[in-house]
């Protein structure tokens, strides 16, 4: 009798380890499951903290953008001005004077002129085409004719595109 007291005790006690087992591998498989998560959560903040670090770095970088635009048609008024004056004077030395200080303002401020020349190939990414006009050569099909307004960057954005006539 004693000995089917054993038995049944070692069965009872295995049956109670192998419940514990069991146990312990679902606690470890829960454990597992959240670190998994855990991971994936800091991973993304991580993610989070890089871009909104790079979205603040380019908001200063451009937060001057507004006031730029709005400054470039005083600066095409200058160019067209300075084309149309013909005779050196005072005035003229003035007038030079003030938009070369206004240009190296704005360059301080990190404002670059996106050159264009003429027979350079239209990229539409990077050029707006006003009109298009027969090509005085045939060369000149799908190339830059003439520059309307000149393009401008802040930084490395471009704020206006350079408005140009295309052959065609």
């Amino acid at each position: 009798m004693a000995k089917k007291k054993e038995t049944k005790s070692n069965k009872a006690s295995s049956k109670a380890s192998a419940k514990q087992a069991e146990e312990n591998e679902e606690i470890k498989n829960e454990l597992k499951t959240e670190k998994e998560k855990f991971l994936r959560l800091f991973a993304e903040f991580e993610n989070f903290k890089r871009r909104t670090a790079k979205e603040r770095l380019e908001l200063f970088s451009t937060a001057s953008e507004e006031v730029m635009v709005a400054l470039l048609p005083i600066l095409d008024d200058f160019d067209r001005a300075s084309n149309a004056i013909e005779s050196k004077n005072e005035l003229v030395t003035g007038f030079v004077l003030i938009k070369n200080k206004l240009v190296d303002t704005l360059k301080s401020k990190g404002l670059s002129q996106f050159y264009v020349n003429i027979g350079d190939e239209f990229n539409a990414d990077i050029h707006e085409a006003v009109t298009q006009i027969d090509a005085p050569i045939k060369k000149m099909k799908g190339k830059i004719i003439d520059v309307v307004e000149k393009g401008y960057k802040l930084g490395e954005k471009i704020i206006r595109y350079p408005k140009v006539v295309i052959g065609k």
